[in-house]
């Protein structure tokens, strides 16, 4: 799924496990689209790789200066600090209940360039 996000691609799937309850209950179908990192703040769910691990887990602290975000899960535990390139999406919805504000910190997906005719050259 991170590789499809980083990609560009919005996705949904049904996570599983109990640490995001009652944010999100196990098998609960997420939406998940590509993210401006810059744009995360305490409080989103976001889908990175901390230390090697791919969640989909809380933002609990910001560090704008350097680049990166802390994960925790919603029980309390702090997963670690990631890079904004390991950030690679955000829950935009819950069971398609949409997440107040999340919508607005998406990325576009990258345009694709047209080949160049002829006529164009």
């Amino acid at each position: 799924m991170a590789e499809r996000v980083a990609g560009g691609t919005t996705v949904e799937f049904r996570p599983t496990g109990t640490s995001m309850t009652p944010l999100i209950r196990s098998r609960q179908r997420v939406t998940v689209a590509p993210v401006d990192p810059a744009k995360v703040e305490v409080g989103d769910i976001v889908l990175a790789r901390v230390a090697g691990t791919v969640y989909l887990h809380l933002v609990s602290s910001v560090d704008t200066a350097r680049r990166r975000v802390q994960i925790s899960n919603n029980r309390g535990r702090i997963n670690g600090w990631t890079s904004h390139d390991r950030v690679f999406g955000i829950c935009v919805a819950v069971d398609g209940v949409a997440r107040s504000g999340a919508a607005e910190k998406t990325r576009a997906a990258p345009e694709e360039t047209a080949p160049h005719t002829e006529a164009q050259k």
